[in-house]
């Protein structure tokens, strides 16, 4: 008895997915460093910056450093906290959500309201806001999943929470956190049993309310009109999009080089954070685009599969958590990577683990670490081994 107690005391430095750690890392190491060269030039010309070259870098790298030590944190607690946090979580998103909107609370940054200024950093609520949706929309399923084909007693509060949330996102606002918190949340209570009819509703409710948003807001028609031929006015609407497009097409196969970008110098905008890919295009070419498409894949792929193997377990909410993360990250890489190819309209959604922004490079290690927390609780119970 005494030897299996050792045994699995010692068993977490190496019973984990490895190989979903590195492909985590990898992204996020390059990360840190194509924000840096792409943040060189607008770095050295701004006075906000002091006209330091490695401010971006700097910030980056600390919130680099935190969001590791945070997911080390975050390894050693039990999977079964994260489901007695998930309401808490989710009610206190929601509290921060409706301070970014208080004036002299929340910052207005080029007319968003999306931002909470506290000592010595900034706090993007919505980002926290989407790992809460997941836990929380994974707990709620577990709990309610006796009534969870009911519309009355299994959807409709979870109903009436989404449009709570949605709402004081759109009034931010912020429309890609938006659509990605209501499809993640949509599509684990889709894995967690819910009715068919009641899906195909959702759904089409959610399309419509995406056309109606769209339609009307004068700037996110100039947007879809944008997306659609950049080039019909490459200087005014279609500006972003062209400039990705010519960064794309310089890349090639491999790339101008490590911090040869010319698009970087001032022609493309938001360089560093929405459009960092469109620079990874330019200097590291089709390889290089190639290997960061390859990581979210291989992250995603195995966030299903470790789902499948807790749900062996009957982890329920494991299962649904680990998807959850999968929906999330999978989804915005992809809004990310369409946008800067021209395959979707241009919206401000940056790219997990790599683009310059604190809140959601701290959060999106947290997820993945709670997913590795989820695979290294499976690989235990298959050993026959507490979790």
């Amino acid at each position: 008895m005494s030897q299996t107690y050792v045994f699995a005391r010692n068993a977490p430095t190496a019973e984990y997915d490895r190989s979903l750690a590195w492909a985590a890392l990898l992204l996020a190491a390059t990360g840190l460093v194509m924000v840096y060269s792409a943040s060189i030039a607008t770095a050295e010309a701004s006075r906000f910056t002091g006209n330091n070259a490695g401010w971006y870098l700097a910030r980056h790298g600390v919130y680099f450093g935190a969001g590791v030590i945070a997911a080390i944190a975050v390894f050693l607690a039990p999977v079964r906290l994260w489901q007695l946090a998930a309401p808490w979580l989710f009610a206190g998103c929601v509290v921060l959500l409706v301070l970014v909107l208080v004036p002299g609370i929340g910052r207005e940054v080029n007319g968003a309201r999306r931002w909470l200024d506290i000592p010595m950093a900034s706090v993007q609520p919505s980002e926290a806001m989407k790992l809460a949706a997941v836990l929380y929309a994974a707990d709620y399923t577990v709990r309610k999943h006796a009534v969870m084909k009911s519309f009355k007693k299994g959807l409709l509060p979870m109903l009436a929470v989404m449009l709570l949330v949605s709402w004081l996102l759109l009034r931010e606002p912020d429309f890609g956190a938006f659509v990605v918190i209501a499809v993640t949340a949509i599509g684990v209570l889709f894995l967690g049993g819910m009715n068919g009819r009641h899906f195909t509703a959702l759904v089409g409710m959610l399309a419509l309310g995406f056309a109606l948003l769209v339609l009307s807001s004068p700037y996110r028609m100039q947007r879809i009109f944008g997306f659609m031929d950049p080039w019909a006015d490459a200087f005014g609407r279609g500006y972003q999009l062209s400039h990705s497009l010519i960064a794309f097409g310089r890349g090639e196969w491999l790339g101008v080089g490590l911090g040869a970008s010319v698009e970087k110098l001032f022609y493309l905008p938001e360089a560093h954070t929405d459009f960092l890919l469109a620079v990874i295009a330019e200097e590291l070419g089709f390889a290089g685009v190639a290997l960061v498409i390859g990581c979210f894949v291989w992250i995603v792929a195995r966030a299903f599969a470790i789902g499948r193997q807790a749900t062996q377990h009957e982890r329920h909410f494991a299962a649904l958590a680990a998807q959850g993360i999968g929906i999330w990250i999978g989804l915005q890489a992809l809004v990310n990577m369409g946008v800067n190819m021209g395959l979707l309209p241009t919206k401000g959604l940056t790219l997990p683990l790599m683009s310059y922004g604190g809140t959601g490079l701290v959060v999106n290690f947290v997820a993945l670490a709670i997913l590795l927390r989820i695979d290294w609780e499976n690989r235990q119970l298959t050993r026959g081994l507490h979790a």
